[in-house]
């Protein structure tokens, strides 16, 4: 399967997902905001929010199934810099009042403001991190 074509069908099926959560149960399709829902007794919406999250769990495998291939993935970086990337990332979910799914697909899908200056910190923040990576391992080199 092209990356193009993969690429396209992930994307169609994010947009799909988050258009679905918000029609049929009018949700917002924040995963840092389902995925904390799962931690606490909110009846029926934590089956949604169990529901949607075992999708994307699943989502690896069911292209595995249809492809005939498991996703391509590679990662440089060792578990003490994930394990602190994963930790400000959890940080920053909590202080922007969301993640990048919540204010990045649904937020500007909506054209809410939060979510527009939200985005528009995530793509400046991301910015100046490859930056300065880039500028300190040219430096180390």
């Amino acid at each position: 399967m092209s990356p193009y074509l993969a690429a396209l069908a992930g994307g169609a099926l994010i947009g799909l997902s988050v258009a679905l959560l918000l029609l049929l149960n009018g949700r917002i399709a924040g995963i840092s905001g389902l995925v904390a829902g799962l931690g606490t007794d909110r009846g029926e919406r934590r089956l949604v929010d169990a529901a949607f999250v075992a999708g994307l769990v699943l989502g690896p495998p069911a292209f595995t199934w249809l492809t005939g291939a498991w996703p391509e993935m590679r990662v440089a970086a060792s578990l003490p810099v994930l394990a602190v990337a994963g930790l400000l990332v959890g940080f920053g979910t909590r202080l922007g009042s969301g993640c990048t799914s919540g204010h990045g697909v649904a937020g500007l899908a909506r054209l809410s403001p939060r979510s527009i200056a939200a985005v528009l910190t995530f793509l400046a923040a991301g910015m100046m991190t490859v930056a300065l990576v880039r500028a300190s391992v040219s430096w180390w080199s």
